[in-house]
């Protein structure tokens, strides 16, 4: 892939600390450097050395990323919300990890994705996942496609202008949830489990924003706001508030509901296109077994 910017400062500046200031990374100039790439200064090759004038053109170019062949193909369909040259992002389903595992190589968001980029012959086969979900959460998951994007993106979920919204079914049968509320309490290991997290004095800092959106009886749908990332943040958050998701029998949520998994859906995504600085925003609809729950619930 081809990047091209101008340099507009009045002093010299050496090509490499020119790069660094576009979010380039010294990994990724020694893939240009060694794996096919290359450095154009007003479309002359150049090495990193070299020193800009203002008003050079200055061009990257990046050498196409190979498959990771441990990583297997699935070729199960995907819900494609958008697209470019540099972004995927998808509509996951339920019952799908996002990443393998040990004992499921297969049959994981990335392994289709990988099938889908087969399927479309990219130049860039590597799977970078941006945001990952738990198997039995669903709604908007972002891919980048190759590993500049991913790099871009990992510094807006670092400094949290990346923002990403979860809509919820809790049981509320004592009335503990509030119209807005934040969640502080640290997370930790369960160490009787190898899976289950709780909330200890010990854990890392954890913080969790709800707005209650409506509330039937005993069950209420939320909006969810993360401002961390722990495992398991808002299943264990809620039911630590005596208010377990639906579904959730992993943390003593109800089954008899009408939904079998953890009732856990992330429909809104906010954050800057990587490239065209533009502010993107994408919006999922809650998917069919949520819906139908609120349907006969509410």
């Amino acid at each position: 892939m081809r990047f091209e910017y101008t340099f507009q400062k009045a002093e010299t500046q050496q090509v490499k600390y020119f790069l660094k200031e576009q979010g380039i990374s010294r990994g990724l100039l020694a893939k240009i450097k060694f794996q096919g790439g290359a450095i154009l200064v007003n479309q002359r090759v150049e090495n990193v050395l070299y020193f800009l004038q203002e008003g050079d053109i200055v061009t990257i170019v990046t050498p196409d990323e190979k498959e990771h062949e441990t990583l297997l193909v699935d070729n199960a369909p995907i819900e494609v919300v958008f697209e470019d040259d540099h972004l995927l992002i998808v509509n996951k389903p339920a019952n799908v990890p996002s990443i393998p595992a040990q004992y499921h190589p297969n049959q994981t968001m990335a392994n289709r994705v990988k099938g889908y980029y087969k399927r479309k012959n990219y130049p860039n086969q590597v799977v970078h996942i941006v945001t990952r979900l738990d198997r039995d959460t669903t709604g908007l998951m972002v891919f980048a496609k190759h590993g500049f994007a991913h790099a871009k993106l990992d510094v807006q979920l670092r400094d949290k202008s990346f923002t990403k919204k979860y809509q919820a079914l809790v049981f509320d049968e004592a009335n503990a949830l509030e119209n807005h509320a934040e969640i502080i309490a640290p997370i930790g290991r369960n160490d009787a489990s190898l899976i289950q997290r709780q909330v200890v004095t010990d854990g890392r800092y954890a913080k969790t924003e709800y707005w209650l959106e409506k509330k039937y009886q005993q069950i209420a749908l939320v909006d969810i706001q993360l401002h961390t990332g722990r495992t398991h943040q808002i299943r264990v958050h809620f039911a630590s508030i005596g208010c377990p998701l639906l579904g959730d029998d992993l943390y003593g949520g109800r089954l008899d509901l009408g939904i079998m998994r953890q009732a856990l859906h992330c429909y809104e995504l906010h954050f800057t296109h990587p490239f065209s600085g533009e502010a993107l925003s994408f919006v999922q609809p809650l998917p069919e077994d949520m819906a139908r729950v609120i349907q006969a619930t509410f």
